[in-house]
């Protein structure tokens, strides 16, 4: 079924609104890491600093990591410290508790390297002029051209997830000009030999043990082969040049390459990492023959063809969504200062549609592999000991890097965190069982490719405000439930899905215990990572029953209930999970009129936090709406002011979509324009410093890309939102985007949605249907379609003027509905 109706044009002064390039480009080389250009296969990536003389481009491998499988006893008398940490909360002594919640740690996560850098330093007979290089986000390509001495120099270079490899071709425009090195080289130890005539191959050797940036106290937090322990990964990198003319020799330094027209650069790199639970010496891939294979099948296609496949491949996932809105095109500006002129309080809308794709095109060049999901820098890292390890914080940064997946078209992307979800689960049993003599699985503050689930802290030395946090499996579990509602897999939901989420469940159900007033309550409990004041004025950060606790386990208790009833299994089960969730501790709005943090209604030590853990009800959870729990909403807006706009750029991401699920667009577009304030290098202050690098990196500081993902998820949010069982048509959007359109995001229940607007008016909206049933629309204005289709109003006007219809779908059906012009 087809039915298309008219829908009515999108002027603008006269010009329909045209779609921009979606580009970003510069005049002049990058100096700063956070100035080069990102490229990914979702496995390999890579930094393209576009030089002159001497480009470097700088690598990653997805599975280089340091360490091996985790120890999963490494704190045997962790478990007989809980009841000693409830005895003191139930007394309100939350130092004591923090005190003793030390020795409830185990070990570090560990680190993701950097694979290692490229240098092509070219021999030049003059000045280089007219300098552009770009990042090309529809066919995922950067380009470095320039003139020097009378000859057009161009470098292209892309990665392929098709041949899993990286391509760079050098052109000259007059035959024999290209002169150059090609080098490569690591941080970590490796060495250079030589395989055959033509390939440079570079070995390495990943360290066994390297500390957190943060933990400063050991002599030598690098340590490559420690005693009693599974030594580190090794890896690989390969590099061949195909010339069409000249003359190519390769030795160790390098591959020289000379009085060529037209060269093509083949790399492939592979590591001996086996599984999160295999030793990657001892019991590791064969990273030789894996990167032999990639360039051996590569060289077998000539550029031309793997560019083509290469675009074929992203293009399947980049195209299906398209966001376009009015304003002045200023796509002709260099995109650092098209950045600035923003920062400045110049209008450029477009800038924030290209913001929003460059995040799309982020989460398909990051998380494509089946063993690593896009981490704190989804695939980017040039430090040996990186922030943070560049490791997976799930206590908010992970879960931000995939809000935005389902419903902007990309829920593939998702898989590699399945992958990781399940692997937790099996050391996280572990974890219950020698931590809190509990049934189920638990995760807390941070993992690593080694799924990692212990309180992290080196055995007593982190912090329990974050450390000892016992909830990022149970969020994790939320994604698991979402896919099913986006898709109604049943088969995921049955399979997948539904263990992982009731052995979390078995968890919570041991953990919980009861209050003086007979509340089911989390103890011990944090608010990560924020710390609360005393009446008597301590400063504090353990205690019992804290808002985002509570909220996850409704959330998960609440999705187990409707899984189970999907299924239609686990009858008993289900009661007992409905019997708990009635005694879950409750929300409560404070003093202030905001929503309460803690169990009791404590100060917060910095009132500016740059997390909102408690609003999770509210976003990325359903819990809370102005649609159905308007004075729980309201509360979550208090908070929202008492807390400010201000703070990190991933906090300020997070926000916009709080904000957006607030229904209120010119708030949500007041962050994001902050979000996307010009940085420099940037400051530690976490108030107020995230912004925007040159490069539309998200500055922390430094560089998370977590507040890319959120700010592409918080656009996603202001467009279309459908977690209250009701498609919300541009629900949240500001005055700034008076006229626009985008085709293809999802919703939940199985709809893709394209709307047009103008001049914020809803112009018309097309449903494309995958099941049979009821499709539920909320819109400003009323909407008619033609007469197959069944829409009919379900009540009158809401409080803010908004209707509600009823849809009738069938599978595969397409359902255009036109504004009705009163």
């Amino acid at each position: 079924m087809r039915l298309r109706f008219l829908f009515f044009p999108l002027f603008v002064m006269g010009t329909a609104v045209q779609a921009q390039q979606v580009k970003l480009w510069y005049n002049t080389p990058a100096v700063e890491w956070t100035e080069a250009l990102p490229l990914g296969n979702g496995r390999l990536g890579a930094m393209v600093f576009g030089g002159v003389n001497d480009e470097l481009i700088q690598l990653n491998d997805a599975t280089l990591w340091s360490g091996g499988p985790v120890n999963n006893n490494v704190n045997p008398d962790a478990a007989k410290y809980l009841p000693l940490v409830r005895t003191a909360l139930s007394h309100q002594e939350y130092h004591k508790a923090d005190s003793l919640l030390h020795k409830m740690q185990g070990v570090y996560s560990q680190s993701f390297l950097p694979l290692g850098d490229v240098h092509i330093r070219q021999q030049l007979a003059g000045k280089a002029e007219q300098y552009y290089r770009d990042l090309d986000l529809t066919n995922a390509t950067a380009t470095t051209r320039f003139t020097s001495g009378g000859v057009v120099y161009t470098r292209e270079m892309f990665i392929s997830a098709p041949d899993q490899v990286i391509v760079i071709r050098l052109k000259a425009s007059k035959k024999g000009q290209l002169n150059f090195v090609i080098s490569e080289s690591s941080q970590l130890k490796a060495h250079n030999v030589l395989s055959g005539k033509t390939e440079l191959v570079m070995k390495g050797k990943a360290p066994s043990q390297v500390d957190p940036s943060y933990a400063n106290y050991n002599k030598e937090p690098i340590i490559y082969e420690e005693a009693g322990s599974c030594k580190g990964m090794r890896f690989e990198l390969r590099m061949k040049a195909i010339a069409k003319d000249g003359i190519v020799k390769t030795d160790t330094a390098g591959i020289a390459v000379g009085n060529a027209t037209e060269v093509t650069i083949l790399l492939s790199a592979a590591t001996s990492f086996n599984g999160f639970d295999r030793c990657p010496d001892s019991d590791g891939a064969d990273e030789t023959a894996l990167a032999t294979g990639f360039l051996k099948k590569a060289a077998l296609h000539n550029f031309d063809d793997l560019r083509l496949r290469h675009i074929k491949d992203y293009q399947h996932f980049y195209n299906r969504v398209q966001f376009n809105l009015a304003g002045a095109d200023m796509s002709k500006v260099p995109t650092d200062e098209r950045l600035r002129k923003y920062t400045a309080g110049a209008e450029d809308p477009s800038l924030e549609s290209l913001y929003f794709q460059y995040g799309r095109y982020l989460l398909i060049s990051c998380s494509r592999t089946k063993d690593a999901p896009a981490n704190l820098q989804g695939l980017w890292n040039k430090e040996l000991r990186a922030p943070w390890s560049s490791n997976y914080t799930i206590n908010i940064n992970t879960q931000m890097n995939y809000w935005a997946a389902e419903e902007v078209n990309l829920m593939e992307m998702q898989e590699p965190l399945y992958q990781l979800i399940k692997e937790v689960s099996v050391t996280g049993k572990h974890t219950a069982a020698n931590f809190y003599h509990a049934r189920g699985w638990v995760a807390h503050h941070n993992t690593d490719i080694w799924a990692l689930s212990n309180p992290v802290g080196d055995l007593g030395k982190g912090d329990p405000m974050w450390a000892n946090w016992t909830m990022g499996g149970n969020w994790l579990c939320q994604f698991l439930w979402q896919h099913y509602q986006f898709t109604g897999n049943k088969k995921f939901l049955k399979d997948t899905a539904y263990p992982l989420m009731k052995s979390a469940a078995d968890f919570c159900l041991d953990f919980l215990v009861k209050d003086s007033s007979g509340y089911l309550i989390t103890s011990p409990s944090t608010s990560p990572e924020n710390i609360f004041v005393t009446a008597d004025g301590k400063k504090d950060a353990v205690s019992v029953a804290s808002t985002m606790d509570m909220s996850i386990i409704r959330d998960l208790f609440s999705n187990m209930i409707h899984a189970s009833e999907v299924l239609g299994v686990d009858a008993a089960y289900r009661d007992t999970l409905k019997h708990a969730y009635d005694q879950l501790y409750p929300f409560k709005i404070g003093k202030k009129g905001n929503l309460q943090e803690w169990y009791k209604d404590f100060d917060e030590q910095d009132p500016e936090h740059r997390h909102i853990s408690h609003l999770f009800a509210l976003f990325p959870g359903n819990q809370i709406s102005p649609l159905t729990t308007p004075e729980l909403a309201a509360a979550c807006k208090r908070t929202l002011e008492l807390r400010g706009d201000g703070g990190t750029g991933w906090s300020k991401a997070w926000k916009i979509n709080t904000w957006a699920r607030l229904l209120d667009g010119n708030h949500a577009h007041k962050l994001l324009r902050e979000l996307l304030t010009f940085t420099g290098k940037g400051s530690t202050d976490y108030h107020n410093s995230g912004g925007t690098y040159a490069n539309l990196f998200c500055a922390h500081p430094p560089f998370q890309i977590d507040g890319n993902f959120g700010g592409t998820s918080g656009i996603a949010q202001m467009l279309l939102q459908s977690q209250t069982g009701t498609l919300q048509i541009l629900p949240a959007i500001p005055d700034n985007w008076a006229t626009g359109e985008v085709k293809g995001l999802l919703a939940e229940g199985g709809y893709t949605v394209d709307m047009k607007w103008s001049e914020g008016m809803l112009s018309s909206v097309t449903i494309h249907a995958t099941k049979e049933g009821t499709c539920f629309l909320r819109v400003a204005q009323r909407v008619r379609g033609g007469a197959d289709v069944k829409l009919a109003p379900v009540k009158p006007a809401t409080a803010d003027n908004h209707f509600i219809y009823a849809l009738q779908t069938k599978a595969g059906g397409v359902y255009t509905l036109d504004r009705v012009i009163r």
